[in-house]
């Protein structure tokens, strides 16, 4: 029942950007999650380098007053979708 975790939209459409070398800001979330969505058996290819980071300055590039609170919000919603995924193997 992967479809009903939380995040699942942005670690999916993170995935396939990292796959398709674009750096979004999904792709940059879920290359912070590399590691841990590796150990779940997630198909991280090519992470990029000092991803917090990028994602920061991609969001402060867009909307700087926001950058902090959206970083933080996107952080959590990983943060909720590996601790989901994580319960969902056992």
């Amino acid at each position: 029942m992967e479809h009903a975790l939380p995040g699942r939209d942005l670690i999916a459409k993170g995935l396939a950007d990292l796959a398709q070398g674009a750096q979004t800001a999904e792709a940059l979330l879920v290359s912070i999650g590399a590691s841990r969505l590796s150990a779940l058996g997630l198909p991280v290819n090519a992470a990029v380098p000092n991803p917090e980071q990028r994602l920061y300055q991609r969001l402060a590039s867009e909307n700087p007053g926001a950058a902090h609170s959206r970083y933080n919000a996107l952080v959590r919603r990983l943060v909720s979708y590996e601790r989901a995924a994580e319960c969902a193997r056992t």
